[in-house]
This record gives structure tokens, sequence and C-alpha cells, in this order.
């Protein structure tokens, strides 16, 4: 409660998506517009071998800030391919998310439409739902995993400068990650003291330091991805981060 008025969900973070029984066809292998923009359109990529009617891991990747798409498709797209999971690369509205400009906005609604489009065509599996991203996309994918943890049951998140949480729900597990000699987004003000934070708070975090810069690093995106696809489940408590 703020002020005896409840805080408004949405601008909060929250997500209305929830995972459906798809009734429309999917798509073929590939990499697809979504069509549901007419500027910075969602791309869902779609491996071979997707059955739509069995539960299929999906990964939600944001780019990071002046970046797109197709920038950061890099980062998992052979992945995906390779493990069969969908990946949904969402685009900011604006050059970068909302959240970083001035709050949870354009970039939350557009999230909850690309997000119900793959759910009409493919059936998530909701013990694999990952918000993954480097940079902006990093902080965006870790603000909005935590506000929406009873969503995404997994947290990738790549050289992040922020955390901005206004309110928490469900507890995801986490998997971040720095490289040591970023000097865009030094890591002794940023990674370190979120890794801390969120293991006060409680979260099943993995934390990695690589010696590298602001840049992902393919080996530490590969213990990403087993991290999300191979590791056991775990329950844990409700965390906090306040």
């Amino acid at each position: 409660m703020l002020d005896g008025l409840s805080l408004d969900p949405g601008l909060a973070g929250r997500l209305s998506f929830r995972p459906r029984l798809p009734d429309q066809a999917p798509l073929p292998p590939g990499r697809h517009d979504l069509g549901l923009f007419p500027e910075r359109d969602a791309v869902l990529v779609v491996p071979e071998g997707v059955d739509a009617r069995a539960p299929t891991p999906l990964v939600v990747l944001f780019h990071g800030g002046g970046g797109s798409a197709e920038r950061i498709l890099p980062m998992l797209e052979a992945h995906a391919r390779a493990r069969g999971f969908l990946l949904l690369v969402p685009q900011s509205l604006f050059p970068t998310w909302d959240l970083v400009i001035a709050g949870n906005g354009p970039d939350r609604e557009r999230l909850d439409a690309a997000l119900a489009f793959v759910a009409a065509r493919f059936l998530i599996d909701p013990e694999h739902l990952a918000f993954a991203g480097h940079s902006d996309g990093g902080s965006y994918a870790m603000s909005m995993g935590l506000t929406n943890g009873d969503l995404a049951s997994h947290v990738i998140v790549s050289s992040a400068g922020f955390l901005t949480v206004q309110m928490q729900v469900g507890a995801p597990r986490l998997f971040l990650s720095h490289g040591t000699q970023d000097t865009q987004i030094p890591i002794d003000r940023s990674a370190r003291v979120h890794a801390r934070r969120l293991r006060e708070a409680g979260y099943d975090l993995i934390y990695v330091e690589y010696d590298g810069p602001h840049a992902w690093s393919p080996d530490v995106v590969a213990r990403a991805v087993s991290f999300f696809l191979d590791a056991p489940a775990s329950v844990g408590a409700e965390a906090r981060t306040d």
C-alpha cells in the first residue's frame, strides 16, 4: 500500500499474460516477425521438431540499450535451434526499455501481446519460461522477472546495470553473470551488489564472474542454457529484496 492506495499492478510491471491452451495453427520452423507492431516488431524463433501440443520451453530475450532483435539474437538463437526451445525477442518501442526511461508502460503492453501470440500457437512449458537479457536488457529481464516470478520460472542476466522492483511475486531461479573488465557498467556497483541482495533475499542464484568487457560471453551463455534446461527444479520460499 502507498499512502492508503493500492499500487497499480501494470505500473509496477505486472504482466497480465498467463499460459493457455493454443487454439491457432503453429508457425513453421524458422525466424518469424510476428506482425503485431508496425515498427520494432517482436521476433520468434521456432526450432525444428517442436510439437505444438507438447509443453515447450520458452526464452524471452531482451536486447540492450540502442539495440534490436537482430543484434541480440546471436546470444541464444543457435542454442534455441540446437536444444529445441522457442525464442521470443521483443523490441522496445524507444531506443531502450521503458523501465529505463520513465517506468513501465508500452513495452510491458507489447510484451503481453507478444506472449499471448506465442501461447495461442504453442503450448508453453510453465516450468521452463525464462526472461533473459544483456545490459539494459539484462536489467529489464531481472526487474520484470522478479516482478512476475509466478510467470517466469528462470531469469538469465548478463551485465545488468540496475534492478528496479516495486512489486515482488514468486521466486524464479536466477543466473547472473558479469565481466570483471566491464568499464561501461563496473561490476563492483552492479552485479556484486545485485548478487548480495538477491542471496540475502533468499533467491536461488547462480552468480558467475568472467574475465571480459561489457559483452556476453559464449561460454557463460552455454552454462546459462544448461542452468535453464538441465538443472533440476527446486522450490524455494518467497523472496524479498527490501
